[in-house]
């Protein structure tokens, strides 16, 4: 696993001219059973896939943080959302609340997250490789491709499954 997400941001970048192709003629023409497919390669992945040995997404990037999820979160830190806000995030130029820092505050030594149960829904969907209506996130998927192996191999995979 190492040795591949030390060469993921490299291999996305030899298929993001094809991946980017590929997802506008996807785009274009989105196949009925697309949701499902994504849904069938997404569970397919992460049965063999263990984000523990990886948290590539948590050491790399940073979730947006919604009102819903700092005040939860605050409320589990036993802290007012306020004080979350100030002692953890930040604005972005997007206007949305990001991490102050990466790698994330709340990922320990072991990979696991300190605050899982009331994680960001950003994390809880990440790499969002089973949303529906699929076809309206592909920037994000190829975005993604350079960050998280599960998400890599699921559109390679996918290419091989619905070839455009």
């Amino acid at each position: 696993m190492d040795d591949f997400l030390k060469q993921l941001p490299q291999l996305a970048k030899d298929k993001h001219k094809e991946n980017k192709k590929y997802f506008s003629k996807l785009k274009k023409k989105p196949p009925k059973n697309l949701d499902q497919l994504m849904q069938e390669l997404h569970d397919e992945e992460f049965s063999k896939t263990d984000c523990l040995t990886c948290a590539n997404c948590c050491k790399t990037t940073g979730p947006l943080f919604t009102n819903a999820d700092i005040e939860r979160i605050a409320k589990h830190l036993k802290l007012k959302p306020q004080q979350f806000i100030d002692q953890y995030l930040k604005i972005d130029e997007d206007n949305d609340y990001i991490l102050q820092s990466v790698p994330c505050t709340f990922l320990d030594h072991d990979n696991y997250c300190l605050i899982y149960d009331v994680r960001p829904k950003a994390c809880r969907e990440y790499p969002h490789t089973d949303r529906k209506k699929f076809h309206q996130i592909t920037n994000l998927t190829l975005k993604n491709t350079a960050i998280c192996p599960a998400a890599f191999n699921i559109v390679e995979e996918m290419k091989k499954r619905l070839p455009k």
